[in-house]
């Protein structure tokens, strides 16, 4: 089947909207220009359905790819047949591909190879052939040949029968339906491994049916059994593949040679199948698993960056710490460092009158706003101390803790040190803690996503594939929100669309040079900006200051004759634009819709996505999100007690459940099956990193600081 036609139906797309948007990844548009701009085309195809169609798109190609690389390969052998070419055009993944190659493809030594070199292949056709008249002793010692290293009748045998082995064992057919069997009736059974007691306890006598195996347990269980707490192996009642294997190889009952067909038969599925259906299996589950592991992540990961900002706010950062102290940094609003400092208020010096007198001078000096605390190590000490203090600012200052997860990644990384090369790495982290309050996505973006600490079990997938779903994540936000062309940071704009790494770097470097940029025009003067980057890239910049009011919105410029003519024909202005006098505008034009567009020579997605950002130039997509959660006061763990209510926040979103900070300085975890009444499948069907939600204590484990919350029964 075509590839478009099988990406329609897979998708349930019309064949031409496939085939158009194919055609538009294959002119090098990014899936962010595509979703945002060129809505029409797509049938306004959201960037999420877009990625899959890309990967799905690649997969599908490299599978053609490899169809025509074997098909040459077996041609070269002069072997191709019109069966294995109609099984090669019928194979829809790449593992039946490699199926249908495995016998032409050049081996290392075998038992089997080595029988045919001693000349034994005509006398494994002879046992094959299973003749009711065989004899297959007699025709076996015809090939003893001391010369060739076969000695007896029963050496002659056993090589014929490595061959009969191998042979079964390559069959594509077999292999595929004996795959589908055991994954389908199989069972992956786990032990303890060593006497030791580890996290893995709960696997330590543990079976499940393949088709029912859950996620998380494969990548748990995945790495118990790479750490050697664990043994694992996929069983399935023998007798099914036997059975179906005897149904298929043995020919005639009565034949002499039967037996030793299915001593072949029998050693060709113990030594060659079975074992390489179990890597296969536990390949595919593992891969299957991380690809939801990586939704999972990825999704978390969205909400996060799409948190919402602390806008206008001067923020104190704090990295909590002991010996070393807990050091200090005022960001004002727009992100410049004004001061830094460090305050032991925590063992071993428990300096608190000394660190007191620090942080209400900086507070006082600089009026900060909101005091940021890093989650890290000393954290509950420091939040402790904190909320003591602000009492003092008469409600004027509140604080909130920040997850810290990748602040020392960037703290000790090249970027870090290039941004601030005279701060030492614990100071950084203070800058990093601050400005991830004030703008989340600006911030994160500096950090590998692996990093960021949202997901489960990323260190044991295959990094490239999670650095790609991941990189896509923050490619998306950072086009959905758009970057102020004069402020953002050259990791920020490395993610917009169209800009690389080092046409980002060019850009700052212009910047720095030629001043602020007064248009978005003025973009195509930058090295490394040609039309096609500009065209991909210019809606997703912002220039507040620019002359054109358009540069101030996500009105794309192959657009902004459309957007003028738009505003004229309604005797609307571009400083009723400036000072947001527009109301009445959508609802006129919603009116004339059909006309506008055949006027104006846009699609309806174009002209509603033009009156949307007309409304509300230079608006932030985040603004309508819950504003960050600020604090006064502290619980500690010990103060919980089953029943008690409190509000929460979603830290992260796992197959199992959901952490939520309570502000006790661990999450607690609301299990599967305490979220809500109904049944769901997956906790990310109702909640969401950053939600905020009501939680009901259920029990507290003060050693092994657990804490057990559900979400049902919150009725007073």
């Amino acid at each position: 089947m075509d590839i478009l036609q099988k990406l329609a139906d897979e998708f349930s797309l019309k064949p031409e909207q496939v085939e158009k948007t194919v055609g538009l990844i294959d002119e090098g548009s990014t899936i962010p220009f595509i979703a945002r701009y060129r809505k029409e085309v797509t049938g306004s195809l959201d960037d999420t359905v877009l990625r899959e169609l890309f990967d799905r798109l690649t997969y599908l190609r490299n599978l053609e790819k490899r169809k025509e690389e074997v098909s040459r390969a077996i041609t070269d052998l002069g072997l191709m047949t019109e069966e294995v070419a109609q099984s090669l055009e019928a194979a829809e993944i790449l593992t039946e591909v490699e199926d249908i190659y495995r016998p032409f493809r050049p081996k290392r030594k075998t038992r089997a190879s080595t029988a045919k070199e001693k000349g034994l292949l005509p006398l494994s056709e002879y046992l094959m052939a299973q003749e009711k008249d065989a004899d297959p002793l007699a025709q076996a010692a015809l090939y003893i040949n001391e010369e060739k290293g076969v000695n007896s009748i029963e050496e002659a045998l056993a090589g014929a029968m490595d061959i009969i082995a191998e042979t079964i064992s390559d069959n594509a057919e077999y292999r595929k339906d004996i795959r589908q069997m055991t994954t389908e009736q199989g069972i992956l059974q786990v032990k303890q491994a060593s006497e030791d007691d580890s996290v893995y306890s709960n696997y330590y006598d543990f079976q499940s049916e393949i088709t029912k195996l859950q996620g998380h347990r494969v990548l748990a269980i995945n790495r118990g059994e790479k750490e050697d707490c664990l043994k694992v192996t996929v069983e399935v009642k023998k007798e099914l593949p036997l059975n179906y294997l005897f149904a298929k190889v043995i020919t005639e009952f009565e034949s002499p040679c039967r037996k030793y067909v299915v001593k072949a038969m029998l050693d060709s599925y113990d030594r060659l199948i079975a074992p390489a259906i179990e890597r296969e299996i536990r390949s595919e589950l593992t891969d299957t698993a991380s690809e939801a592991a990586i939704k999972v992540f990825s999704e978390n990961l969205k909400n996060l960056l799409m948190s919402a900002p602390l806008k206008g706010k001067t923020v104190l950062g704090l990295d909590p710490g002991y010996r070393t102290g807990c050091k200090l940094a005022v960001v004002d609003s727009t992100g410049k460092v004004l001061d830094t400092g460090v305050i032991y208020p925590t063992k071993p010096r428990e300096d608190t009158v000394g660190a007191a007198k620090i942080v209400r001078s900086m507070v006082r000096k600089y009026k900060v706003d909101v005091i940021a605390i890093g989650n890290g190590t000393a954290s509950g000490e420091s939040e402790l101390f904190i909320a003591d203090l602000i009492p003092e600012f008469s409600g004027k200052v509140r604080y909130a803790v920040v997850s810290e997860a990748g602040a020392s990644v960037y703290s000790a990384s090249k970027l870090g040190a290039d941004e601030f090369p005279d701060f030492d790495v614990t100071q950084r982290s203070a800058v990093s803690i601050a400005r991830r309050l004030q703008d989340p996505l600006a911030e994160l973006v500096k950090i590998d996503p692996k990093s960021i600490g949202v997901g489960q079990y990323q260190h044991d997938m295959k990094p490239a594939r999670l650095d790609e779903a991941l990189g896509g994540v923050v490619e998306d936000c950072v086009n959905r929100v758009g970057v102020d062309l004069n402020t953002a940071s050259h990791s920020l704009l490395s993610y917009i669309s169209g800009i690389n790494a080092t046409a980002a770097k060019n850009i700052v470097k212009y910047r720095d040079e030629n001043g602020a940029f007064r248009s978005r025009a003025q973009l195509l003067k930058v090295p490394k900006i040609g039309a096609k980057a500009f065209e991909q890239a210019a809606g997703f910049l912002r220039v507040s200051g620019s002359d054109e009011i358009l540069d101030n919105t996500g009105v794309h410029p192959e657009s902004y004759a459309a957007a003028r003519q738009l505003l004229a024909l309604y005797g609307y202005t571009e400083d009723d634009v400036v000072h947001g006098r527009m109301s009445g505008l959508r609802a006129k034009a919603e009116k004339d819709t059909g006309e506008l567009c055949t006027m104006l020579n846009i699609g309806e997605p174009t002209l509603a996505d033009i009156l949307t950002e007309l409304e509300k130039p230079g608006r932030d997509v985040r603004d309508a999100l819950p504003a960050p959660e600020l604090r006064s006061g502290v619980l500690d763990i010990a103060d919980l007690e089953p029943g008690m209510k409190l509000q929460g926040t979603v830290r992260n979103v796992t197959d199992f459940g959901a952490f939520v900070d309570i502000g006790v300085h661990q999450d607690g975890l609301v299990h599967l099956s305490r979220i809500c009444d109904r049944y769901i499948n997956h906790p990310s069907e109702v909640l969401a990193v950053g939600d905020r939600v009501q939680v009901m204590v259920l029990d507290v484990d003060l050693k092994k600081k657990r804490i057990a919350l559900t979400m049902k029964d919150m009725k007073n």
